[in-house]
Formats: structure tokens, C-alpha cells, sequence
């Protein structure tokens, strides 16, 4: 590889979106590589911006880091990832998507009424939520549609 065709952490985050503190968590992870220079430096291989974008369009999909390392690890070693590859993986997306979008109307659709949170703010919460019976169902918006229900990974877990 050229020197030309290696990229600084700072390149790669202005490049891709991403803060270099994040470029360098994925690195951790071993969701990206990088080889080191002399004095220490990372230095990256521009097929890294694919990766990282990879790693923006799964998460945007709901993947989490767990399912999007998976889907890297499956990634054949020693070469650039073809489109090929980048479609074999994102097919598995379809299902998850359509949950979505079939969940986001019906939380659309549902929205001024109750989510079964626990507040019984709302009259009509005393209606769908009676005695907070929703608190059976675990923490948070109980009747929020399934694939709307993730996880915080910024409370308690690698989302």
C-alpha cells in the first residue's frame, strides 16, 4: 500500500463523520484496523471509510455493535469488500426494516395515546393502562411496538 492510500485517524473522522474518539473505539472493538508507523501513528486503508459507513447504515438500521462486528467478521479477509459482499449483508436488513417501518406507524398512528410508560398523567392512560398494569410488561414504554423497544445502549449496554 502507498503511503498515499493510508489515512490518519483525523482524516478518516473528517472523511467519514465520525470523531476520531469514535474511530478509535470501533478500532478497539475490532470493527476497523489499523497498521501503526514507526513513531506509533495510526495509519488507515481507505477501504475503512466502506467500513465505517457500513457501521453508520447498521446502526441507523438498529443493529448493535455485537451484530455489527458479526456482519464485518463475515467480510472476506485480505481484500476490499465488493458490492457484492455489501449486499449479501444489508439483504438481512429487509425484515428488520419492514418491522420498523411497521412499527413507526403504529407508534405514529398511536401517539396521543397511551404508551404504557407508567405516568397515568394522561385520562386517557387511565383507560388503556388501568392500576398500571403495563409495569408487568418490564421497564419503559411497555405498548411501544416491539421493534421500537431497543435497548439505551448509553444505560447499561453495548447497544
Amino acid at each position: 500500500m502507498h503511503t498515499t492510500d493510508q489515512l490518519t485517524v483525523g482524516e478518516i473522522a473528517r472523511r467519514s463523520g465520525f470523531a476520531e474518539s469514535a474511530v478509535r473505539y470501533y478500532e478497539k472493538l475490532g470493527l476497523l484496523t489499523a497498521a501503526r508507523t514507526a513513531g506509533g501513528q495510526r495509519r488507515f486503508e481507505r477501504s475503512t471509510l466502506r467500513r465505517l459507513a457500513f457501521i453508520r447504515a447498521a446502526r441507523n438500521v438498529g443493529l448493535s455493535l455485537d451484530e455489527v462486528a458479526a456482519a464485518l467478521a463475515s467480510l472476506p479477509a485480505g481484500r476490499t469488500p465488493t458490492r457484492a459482499d455489501w449486499a449479501r449483508l444489508s439483504r438481512g436488513w429487509r425484515k428488520r426494516l419492514d418491522e420498523q417501518i411497521t412499527a413507526l406507524i403504529a407508534l405514529r398512528d398511536g401517539l396521543d395515546s397511551c404508551i404504557g410508560c407508567g405516568c397515568l398523567s394522561l385520562q386517557r392512560c387511565a383507560i388503556s393502562n388501568p392500576g398500571d398494569t403495563a409495569r408487568a410488561g418490564g421497564p419503559g414504554a411497555a405498548y411501544l411496538p416491539a421493534g421500537l423497544r431497543r435497548p439505551d445502549s448509553r444505560i447499561g449496554g453495548r447497544g
